[in-house]
């Protein structure tokens, strides 16, 4: 398990405290009021809304809370104006960050996200500076408690995946980007549910971080995990599991 996965799978945990779910459902609300105001309120005819109405369905979020997120973005209800962007930078080591936000001020998200890397040793780029390092897939995301490897890889493979590993607790099943919900539907009608489906950036490299710059690296992560404007941190790092541990406890 490469460094960055396994530090997502440490996020992943921690999200699970009632605090965190808070953030989480602000999150999804962004996501669902976004997609909606972009591609309309008809989730069969608008992918990304139907991708963000699933997962906040999946993390348990009430359907009006949902319903009235719909209506923000599709301008029936009077809600905030979101914006989306990217922002890309090196942190400490020579890390690959990519950052995307939906935020009502940007001015505001991006001095934020420039402090949080000044102050941690890292470096706000230009646009494109780190964008080409990752590559856009999907990822769907399933139980492995629930579901056993060898099934999860049959269906998966079947269904027209790409690729399906193991990292912990999950199977995470990566697809080309425009067959996201073909191959979702098609783990559903072989009897597997998702958890989660989302549009992910993928390195095509990693870079090794070590000592004081790897402690340094997943502090500037979290910070930026954790800013209500971040709606997703992608990175290239790779750091070894022991100051893993250490970091996140």
């Amino acid at each position: 398990m490469s460094g960055h996965s396994k530090w997502a799978q440490i996020k992943r945990k921690k999200a699970v405290t009632d605090a965190k779910r808070g953030a989480l459902f602000t999150r999804l609300i962004k996501e669902v009021t976004i997609a909606a105001r972009q591609g309309g309120g008809d989730p069969d005819g608008n992918a990304r809304l139907r991708t963000a109405i699933d997962n906040a369905k999946a993390a348990n979020m009430p359907n009006d809370n949902i319903e009235r997120a719909i209506k923000k973005g599709t301008g029936e209800l009077e809600g905030v104006s979101y914006e989306e962007a990217t922002y890309e930078g090196y942190g400490p080591g020579g890390a690959a960050i990519l950052i995307q936000v939906t935020s009502d001020n940007l001015n505001r998200t991006v001095a934020a996200i420039r402090h949080a890397f000044t102050k941690n040793g890292g470096n706000l780029g230009e646009p494109n500076s780190v964008a080409w390092v990752f590559d856009k897939r999907g990822q769907i995301y399933l139980d492995a408690a629930k579901y056993p490897e060898e099934v999860a890889m049959d269906a998966a493979l079947e269904a027209g995946a790409e690729d399906i590993v193991t990292e912990g607790d999950q199977h995470i099943v990566t697809v080309p980007p425009t067959e996201l919900h073909k191959v979702r539907d098609a783990l559903k009608a072989a009897g597997i549910e998702a958890e989660q489906a989302e549009m992910a950036m993928i390195p095509r490299t990693t870079v090794r971080i070590e000592g004081k710059d790897a402690e340094r690296l997943l502090k500037l992560m979290d910070i930026l995990e954790e800013h209500d404007d971040v709606s997703k941190v992608s990175s290239n790092f790779d750091i070894d599991a022991e100051t893993l541990a250490a970091v996140s406890e």
